[in-house]
């Protein structure tokens, strides 16, 4: 069945979350890639989110990223706002609370941030590395205090991105497409982490202020650590109902993007979705945006446009849609 037949199929109206188990990504068995590349497709074109089993980040470099961004959050204001994003070019740093707004019905969103992109553990290459970042470039910010932090968080980014390369090659399959796709497109990946504190949130539901809004992310896929036993993750089907996300030990959750929406001419789902935190208690979680590299023109991937089907985006570069999202959400000038 072609891609275009399938997503006339699609069954978007889900209750729950399919689970998904990697232990098979890294085979050379043709056929054990192509069962999981089959799941792969089947929940980007109904569902648009999938948890994820046996992903490969180690325990314990969570924790430890965990640890170090709880004590970095309790700093005291003043101190976290010295590496404001809005005083960078390339809105990395830090992000207060109801600095930024994903949903423009709403009076902004109840957490607070702090966000990097890609630099290797050993300072120095950085800058040669990512010189293809265009209108995104720029060296990441980091806080004197805590002194681990940098390092725990580079730990916990550099685990997240090596699943998130070795996705790839299952959406090109998925797709219908040969595995080494999107390799050359992939080769500076625009990998933008964010650890997120939200505290507890309390009155209506139907209130201004979530603790994120409701939107889709902007890159190709989103790999989402969410903290254990607390519900607050949400994703919306065809139906406008909210359908709960809750963690589950072991598993991350991979949900994608608007990149992936426009590589694919909407056949592959970018599903809006809010996080409300009701636990009573603060919540962390830690999204890894992984999207192509910056330079990459968004278009149409083979046999997703048809005379059924025509284009339904305007092709820009990856680099110049993630800037202007964030323009937007942060009102950034």
């Amino acid at each position: 069945m072609s891609l275009v037949e399938s997503a006339s199929k699609a069954n978007t109206s889900f209750s729950a979350i399919p689970v998904i188990d990697l232990s098979t990504i890294h085979s050379s068995d043709p056929v054990s890639r192509k069962l999981l590349a089959d799941q792969v497709r089947d929940a980007c074109i109904n569902v648009g989110f999938f948890y994820v089993r046996n992903h490969g980040i180690p325990e314990e470099v969570i924790s430890s990223f965990i640890s170090e961004s709880q004590e970095y959050f309790s700093m005291p204001l003043d101190y976290k706002m010295h590496l404001e994003n809005k005083k960078t070019p390339n809105f990395k740093g830090y992000s207060p609370l109801l600095s930024g707004n994903n949903d423009p019905n709403n009076n902004g969103d109840l957490q607070e941030g702090f966000e990097f992109g890609w630099e290797p553990l050993t300072p120095g290459a950085a800058q040669v590395y990512r010189s293809g970042d265009g209108v995104m470039a720029g060296a990441n910010v980091w806080p004197d205090k805590p002194p681990r932090f940098r390092e725990a968080a580079l730990q916990y980014y550099h685990s997240a991105v090596r699943l998130g390369k070795a996705m790839f090659p299952l959406f090109a399959l998925a797709l219908h497409l040969d595995e080494d796709f999107f390799e050359d497109k992939t080769v500076h990946s625009a990998a933008l982490m964010k650890v997120l504190h939200y505290p507890p949130q309390t009155g209506p539901v139907d209130g201004r202020v979530l603790g994120i809004g409701a939107h889709t992310d902007w890159e190709c896929f989103t790999i989402l650590w969410q903290e254990p036993g607390i519900q607050a993750l949400q994703v919306l089907n065809a139906d406008n109902n909210w359908i709960n996300a809750p963690p589950i030990p072991g598993t991350m959750i991979i949900n994608l993007g608007d990149q992936l929406a426009r590589w694919t001419n909407g056949i592959f789902k970018s599903t809006v979705h809010r996080a409300i935190n009701r636990s009573g208690i603060r919540r962390y979680s830690i999204p890894l945006f992984f999207g192509t590299d910056y330079d990459v023109k968004l278009e149409p991937i083979p046999g997703c446009v048809s005379d059924t089907r025509p284009m339904q985006y305007e092709v820009v570069t990856a680099g110049e849609y993630v800037q202007s999202k964030l323009k937007q959400t942060y009102n950034h000038s």
